[in-house]
């Protein structure tokens, strides 16, 4: 690339990025970063706009409502956006805006999806609602980080694509989804349009958080799937439990159970699997949906029954499926008088580390460096939950994700953004994408 030599533009990259390996930065890429710094101000007002808006996954007026405002942005910037509506799939809808590219003589626009998600974890009567500015640096808000900020990056990004005269160079589709959080059901219509768009882009680039850190990004996550286990045993009276009759009831198959998964599995790297709900006695319901349970017994009856529901977390299909295996056997071993089924739902797929993504993550990490923001690695995957860009990574040669606005104690009512990494990470944004044109 061609380097900078001119006094002048020295300065001017001192003066908006502070940094004496700045200087590595050609012109075109000087002028971005410039048309990021002087568009700080209305990417800030964009995120207040949108954090004071409640936009939790079940108010379907405000997923929409927010949705609407990135869709204008994005139609400023010669985007063609329509909405998705989710009755299919019982949620608000999803945000879709396209803008191709021209190709030359020499090759064609590289074809690149951005990911980001309009619903927040925040419903319409939670404790924190607005926007509020802590000090120059923090500032808190439903939502802000995960991941209306992102958002906000992806619409500022690519302004200053546009600004510089090279969007035209790129073919780019946006999803903003409406579910990331609650995800919608059937799976596979709720994430029709992440696949779509995937098995159409040669690069995705997902605008999560992360971990939090900008010192990372995530090139893998671990896929998520719903476990349901349900135990009958045979009821009697509580002096009779260990009786060759009778047996010992649903509850201690139950722990043998849950104890087993622990035993057996908990020492497989990046595998983890947790009960998160449970009730047992004569009666016992669960409702997976609500997340509410029920249940009715005595000190002295042994327990009939016995339900759990909880999560397993896996880094490759091949990972999952082991585990599974084994969750299934675990089951299947009963106590004397009791019986077990283990069920599973569909869930978010992984995203299995790849040559291809280390390899995205190599021309970010370079892109920070002469930026002056420090080197970037990849994340540990047990520090980052599933998320839209899993259902899109397989197909797509190159991905990323944990390139937005970062902070910490998100789905929490302390959700913390670092106001100042605003800034900071849509120039790491836009610097990768120009970068991706010549890579």
């Amino acid at each position: 690339m061609m380097k900078i030599t001119s006094g002048i533009f020295a300065i001017l990259l001192f003066s908006h990025i502070g940094v004496a390996n700045a200087v590595t930065l050609n012109r075109v890429e000087a002028q971005m970063v410039k048309q990021v710094t002087d568009d700080e101000p209305k990417a800030r007002a964009l995120l207040k706009k949108v954090v004071n808006i409640n936009s939790g996954s079940m108010n379907f007026e405000g997923v929409k409502k927010v949705g609407d405002i990135f869709a204008h942005e994005l139609k400023q910037l010669g985007f063609s956006t329509k909405w998705i509506d989710g009755k299919a799939f019982n949620r608000s809808g999803h945000l879709f805006a396209e803008r191709l590219g021209k190709a030359n003589s020499q090759k064609k626009p590289p074809k690149i999806l951005m990911i980001g998600h309009l619903d927040t974890v925040f419903s319409k009567d939670s404790a924190v609602q607005k926007y509020i500015e802590i000090d120059d640096t923090y500032v808190k808000g439903p939502g802000i980080i995960d991941m209306k900020g992102g958002d906000v990056i992806i619409v500022y990004a690519l302004k200053a694509l546009k600004d510089a005269g090279i969007l035209d160079q790129f073919s780019i589709q946006v999803v903003m989804t409406g579910d990331e959080e609650k995800r919608g059901r059937p799976l596979d219509i709720a994430a029709k349009v992440l696949i779509d768009s995937a098995k159409w882009a040669d690069i995705a680039l997902g605008f999560e958080n992360g971990d939090g850190d900008p010192k990372t990004a995530v090139v893998s996550r671990r896929g998520y799937t719903g476990w349901q286990l349900a135990v009958t045993g045979k009821p009697a009276h509580s002096s009779q439990i260990f009786r060759e009759d009778m047996g010992y009831g649903a509850i201690y198959e139950t722990a043998r159970i849950l104890n087993s998964f622990r035993t057996q599995l908990s020492n497989e790297p990046n595998l983890t699997f947790n009960p998160g709900l449970i009730v047992g006695g004569t009666q016992a319901e669960l409702d997976t949906g609500s997340a509410k349970a029920k249940g009715y017994g005595k000190q002295n009856v042994i327990a009939q029954t016995t339900k759990v529901s909880g999560d397993l977390r896996a880094l490759s299909p091949q990972q999952q499926e082991k585990a599974k295996k084994a969750m299934r056997k675990i089951v299947a071993n009963h106590l004397p008088h009791t019986s077990a089924t283990i069920t599973f739902e569909p869930g978010y797929p992984p995203m299995e580390p790849s040559d291809g993504n280390n390899k995205l993550l190599k021309i970010y990490d370079d892109a920070s460096r002469d930026l002056g923001f420090g080197p970037v690695k990849a994340v540990d995957p047990r520090r980052a939950g599933a998320a839209d860009i899993s259902f899109s990574a397989k197909h797509v040669d190159m991905a990323i994700d944990g390139l937005g606005l970062m902070g910490h104690s998100s789905h929490t009512d302390d959700e913390t953004a670092d106001i100042r990494t605003l800034a900071s990470q849509t120039k790491r944004a836009v610097l990768l994408m120009y970068r991706l044109l010549n890579r």
